[in-house]
């Protein structure tokens, strides 16, 4: 039996850890991507062109920027505003609003609206506002 000296070159190269970590790599990028898919997108049979007999729930409240008042996308005036919110309340108590105003609204007309609300007793309410980009 010999026994060999050490001081011969290392003239291999491991390579086993390294595609052990690419490997591990990878299965981490294909759950992450899969993850954060949102939906898949598929091609959606048409419906019937007639239309539809269920009304949408929210109503949208806009506010321009000369102080008009849209309910959903007819004009209206804060008495006609308050008479159709109560309607809308007799035959659904629980139905949600949203209000979306110009940034160049005066403020006191926004406030009007919200008063409104508050008198109706809508508790189901949102402020609508632009994304913020990063």
């Amino acid at each position: 039996m010999q026994v060999q000296a050490e001081q011969k070159p290392y003239d291999d190269i491991n390579i086993t850890p390294m595609l052990d970590l690419a490997y591990v790599l990878l299965v981490i990028f294909i759950i992450m991507t899969t993850a954060s898919v949102q939906g898949i997108k598929v091609n959606l049979p048409k419906a019937s062109a007639a239309p539809s007999l269920a009304k949408p729930q929210t109503k949208a409240i806009t506010i321009r920027d000369d102080g008009q008042v849209f309910l959903d996308t007819y004009p209206v005036t804060m008495q006609e505003l308050e008479e159709r919110l109560r309607q809308q309340k007799a035959v659904n108590p629980s139905f949600p609003v949203v209000i979306k105003g110009d940034a160049k609204v005066h403020y006191e007309k926004v406030i009007d609206v919200l008063d409104l609300m508050g008198r109706l007793d809508i508790t189901q309410l949102g402020l609508v506002t632009q994304r913020l980009v990063k």
